[in-house]
């Protein structure tokens, strides 16, 4: 008894715990536990984990890289990782009857197709008595095929397919569209990615897959998509019925640097515009830019399926110029500047004197003695209805310069095309059964060339795509920049630099 401020308190006697003797050992132990035995001989004698399996069996699809999770379903899990633990404990028998502690990967060698896991548990095995035990179990890896697939390799058995087609002479949209697929993980879906002479079909397995690709293409280029269905099969008694669902995505056939002739109704809808101008940029719409004025425009894509046109010309036609003269006007828009140029055609230097005279929107890069790439519109018929229009209006026909300057050009040397420090991922496609001509084949790879040029010549465009690191030798390197020393600094700020590369290139095709 104790007084505190003239209160009485209480305080209880500790009693000493009542202890025993281990009958096996003779150690003592608290008699308030149920039993005769030490902890350490009712561990020798019970074992909690009994009940557990030592050895189980993993499925997983060597072609996709996934493992079987009971009953049906397959997921994506990387070597000693969460989720290829979380597998394994699922997987075994018995474990739901233990309060798991701990649980981690015991190394074996990769190839050997073991996986073992330690697992330490706790069971009550008397009344206030708790075992803790640790254990080993290993899994044996098998193959098997899983069900996505086993249809990739048989045919027709696609439930949805998306026909992408644009129908331009050259592939520089639907390279920059596959690099977008590739970046966003787009096709991760798909069963089967088949290239066709226009364009590229993708297959899918389930018909919400293709609806979500679709969703991505109008999200990222502008498109006009239309679909259709086919009866595959009808069953009577239980009115079920399977189809097959087609999808047509028909890209704008307007591609960046191409020049355009919009009509005049259009061009003071969307804020009156000169009816002829560039195709400055495609996204979500088409951007039209005025090259005398800098004035830019959009054309959305309802907008121009309602009111559709073909370029005037596209950058097949373009003719290298030189620049004789060039005086900045003062007026600049983003990172165009307007100027006045003289300029000459390459091909006419040392044997004409025709000079050409036109507004710009290059002054801030052009310099006297460039070469610049531009259409050459003077003593020019274009087979085209809107630009007819143009030339009979007295006041339309006065704006029509006789060259449109499109972009600068750079001499580049002629070194080897390994000599980029960067490269991009290509799709793994089935290719068409008819073997490419070989002008087809070179067709195809001076566009796949004219893509890289423009991804080394525009910042804007290179930072929507993902560029990874040339993985080269740096004593080729110096070689190479030995052998183009004498050739001058044709290629002077063209180099993207190292800290907008990803080192990361996984398992794709690699191409410069």
């Amino acid at each position: 008894m104790e007084i505190d401020g003239g209160a009485m308190a209480f305080a209880p006697q500790q009693k000493n715990a009542a202890t025993i003797l281990c009958a096996d050992c003779g150690a003592p132990v608290d008699g308030t536990i149920s039993g005769a035995f030490c902890y350490d001989c009712i561990k020798l004698k019970t074992d909690v984990t009994s009940g557990v399996q030592r050895e189980a069996i993993l499925l997983m699809c060597r072609d996709c890289d996934r493992w079987l999770s009971p009953p049906t379903s397959w997921v994506v899990a990387a070597p000693e990782s969460r989720e290829l633990l979380a597998l394994c404990l699922r997987k075994l028998r018995g474990l739901n009857k233990l309060r798991i502690i701990d649980a981690s990967f015991i190394w074996t060698e990769p190839h050997s197709r073991r996986i073992k896991v330690k697992i330490t548990a706790q069971s009550e095995i008397n009344e206030g008595a708790i075992m803790q035990q640790t254990f080993e179990v290993e899994f044996k890896q098998n193959y098997h095929q899983c069900p996505d697939c086993a249809k990739s390799y048989t045919h027709n058995t696609w439930r949805a397919c998306v026909q992408v087609r644009q129908k331009v002479p050259h592939k520089r949209t639907f390279l920059y569209l596959e690099q977008l697929i590739l970046k966003h993980g787009a096709h991760k879906d798909t069963i089967n990615i088949k290239e066709v002479h226009d364009g590229i079909d993708f297959f899918f397995s389930a018909r919400n897959h293709a609806t979500a690709f679709c969703d991505f293409l109008k999200a990222v280029v502008p498109v006009n998509i239309k679909d259709s269905q086919e009866l595959i099969s009808h069953d009577i008694h239980t009115s079920t019925k399977n189809y097959k669902f087609s999808y047509s995505v028909e890209l704008v056939p307007i591609c960046k640097d191409d020049l355009v002739a919009l009509p005049v109704p259009l061009a003071k809808k969307i804020g009156n515009i000169a009816p002829l101008g560039l195709c400055s940029r495609i996204g979500t719409s088409i951007q039209i830019l005025d090259p005398q004025t800098l004035q830019t425009a959009d054309v959305d894509t309802k907008l121009y399926w309602r009111t559709p046109f073909r370029p005037l010309a596209d950058v097949q036609e373009l003719t290298e110029f030189i620049v004789l003269d060039i005086e900045p006007l003062g007026k600049q828009v983003g990172r165009n500047f307007l100027a006045e140029a003289t300029i000459a055609r390459a091909s006419d230097m040392g044997s004409s004197d025709t000079t050409y005279y036109t507004r710009t929107h290059l002054g801030g890069i052009l310099h006297v003695g460039d070469s610049v790439m531009g259409y050459l519109l003077a003593n020019t018929n274009f087979n085209n209805e809107v630009f007819e229009v143009l030339e009979q209006s007295n006041k339309l026909s006065a704006n029509i310069p006789d060259v449109v300057l499109v972009k600068k050009h750079y001499q580049r040397a002629k070194k080897n095309k390994n000599k980029r420090n960067w490269r991009v991922k290509r799709m793994g496609r089935e290719e068409s059964e008819m073997l490419p001509r070989k002008q087809d084949q070179e067709k195809m790879e001076r566009d796949f060339e004219m893509f890289l040029q423009d991804v080394e010549e525009d910042p804007e465009l290179r930072a929507t795509m993902a560029l990874y690191k040339a993985q080269q030798e740096q004593a080729q390197r110096d070689a190479d920049a030995m052998e183009t020393e004498d050739e001058g600094e044709d290629d002077e700020g063209l180099a993207i630099p190292m800290e907008q590369l990803l080192d990361d290139f996984e398992d794709m095709t690699m191409k410069e």
